[in-house]
């Protein structure tokens, strides 16, 4: 028996009478070790990746998964470039980028999480922003080392807004979302479930806060996907295969029962609040996992015809040495069976 195989049976026997038949077949020293790196801190969406992990889903296809949190959205690609992690969550369009560098580890994306990419621009409506042309003349925050800045020139290009008018001021994560709320910045760039929802616990009214997804202004990117290191890969399919069979398991659980997996958060933070975290998890789950195309095609995989789009689209602000093909950067190969990957 391997180890997509007693994944298989954990989820049609239970986990209970799988793990005493994996046990049976892998002796303690079987167990493949796996090294996940987050592509930030402990926070709602991390609960697709815990859940398995608490309830013995890693364990029980074989695996001994220790998932460790990121300072910073280009840490994780390092992380596993290096070999000192196996696996990683990552934005797929920084590796990208990463990927047209010389010397570049070929690394790839083997699950796709975030099918809709959450980068977004909250405003303040009482600055005088409600569309994106008038962010015009107006300051805005973001993290030198965060994701959704790198995509705020194909925003402006496709938003019609002229760059050259806005006034970009790098803020760390921690102060972005106080300095917003206190009025020092006009709006702000980084993820909709973070930004957004860290204002609003700052006590800002939601009807101040404009809350713009690049997506919904023709931004046709994916989003996070789950990278692994290529070595590991090549010496080990069976334990990505399993990882991503726990990773579905955890992800369809934390869909059906959000308020559930949200616990695996705040268990590993006494500061987290619930109520914050569940609405984090939930903005999550609706605007960026659970997608129509998602709803159509299956979790994990992507539409070639819309990756290549989406390629064309980091062509208009990134001059490629080589620009790559779909199957350059995403391999399907290792997902489960679509059938599986069905929402129902």
């Amino acid at each position: 028996m391997g180890l997509f195989d007693c994944t298989r049976l954990a989820r049609r026997l239970g986990l209970a009478i799988a793990a005493a038949a994996c046990a049976h077949a892998w002796p303690a020293a079987a167990q493949t070790s796996v090294k996940f790196s987050l592509d930030g801190k402990f926070e709602g969406p991390s609960a697709l990746f815990l859940l398995p992990l608490d309830k013995g889903y890693y364990k029980a296809a074989g695996l001994d998964v220790t998932i460790d949190e990121a300072t910073t959205a280009q840490e994780p690609i390092a992380r596993v470039a290096s070999g000192n992690y196996d696996m990683a969550f990552a934005d797929i369009n920084a590796l990208i980028r990463y990927r047209d560098q010389t010397g570049a580890v070929p690394i790839k994306a083997v699950f796709m999480v975030y099918n809709t990419p959450p980068y977004a621009i909250v405003a303040r409506k009482s600055k005088g922003i409600t569309e994106p042309k008038q962010l015009e003349g107006k300051r805005l925050g973001a993290p030198p080392t965060g994701t959704t800045v790198n995509e705020w020139a194909l925003f402006a290009k496709l938003a019609g807004i002229d760059a050259a008018k806005v006034a970009i001021e790098n803020v760390a994560i921690p102060v972005r979302a106080p300095m917003l709320a206190a009025g020092q910045l006009d709006a702000a760039l980084g993820f909709s479930f973070r930004l957004y929802i860290d204002v609003k616990d700052r006590g800002v009214d939601v009807n101040d806060l404009v809350l713009m997804a690049m997506a919904g202004y023709g931004v046709k990117l994916y989003g996070n996907a789950v990278i692994v290191n290529p070595k590991f890969a090549a010496e080990k399919p069976d334990a990505v295969k399993a990882f991503l069979q726990a990773l579905l398991r955890g992800t369809k659980e934390a869909v059906r029962r959000p308020g559930d997996a949200v616990e695996t958060i705040v268990k590993r933070d006494d500061l987290a609040k619930r109520e914050v975290e569940l609405e984090r998890l939930r903005m999550a789950i609706r605007d960026n996992i659970l997608t129509p195309e998602v709803r159509s095609n299956g979790y994990g995989g992507i539409a070639a015809a819309r990756f290549s789009e989406a390629i064309d689209q980091i062509a208009l602000t990134h001059a490629f040495k080589a620009k790559p093909k779909p199957e350059d950067i995403f391999d399907a190969s290792y997902l489960p069976p679509l059938d599986e990957r069905k929402v129902h």
